[in-house]
């Protein structure tokens, strides 16, 4: 049972990157998908997430990155994705995905290991 990200790096600001959250060893229809992210100093932060085809793929996104950034999922990979526009150096963290059974406060069941974004300004 496990999440793994991938497609972290470092950007300027202004660019674009898009973040995968692959899953495996359970069924990924039945779980929504969270992304998170933690700056240096800062205190861990959900971002945005997509619900489960059950709760008709309702996806959420806090302020900041709202008209920036898009989640979706694929189903057919297990995998959702963060695509990330305009990146902004507040921006640059570590950024999880989770596994929960609604986008709605249910408990993070699976958690992946992160990958690092850094946009310089």
């Amino acid at each position: 049972v496990q999440l793994v990200e991938s497609g972290g790096g470092l950007v300027q600001a202004g660019e674009s990157l898009r973040l995968s959250c692959a899953g495996s060893g359970f069924f990924f229809d039945d779980y929504a998908i969270g992304w998170f992210r933690q700056a240096p100093d800062r205190e861990r932060e959900a971002i945005s997430c997509i619900e489960s085809p059950r709760e008709r793929l309702r996806s959420h996104y806090i302020d900041s990155v709202k008209g920036r950034f898009t989640i979706s999922r694929d189903n057919t990979r297990n995998t959702v994705y963060l695509q990330m526009n305009n990146l902004r150096p507040e921006d640059t963290a570590l950024y999880f995905c989770a596994a929960s059974r609604n986008c709605r406060g249910s408990d993070l069941e699976i958690w992946g290991q992160s990958t690092v974004v850094i946009v310089s300004p």
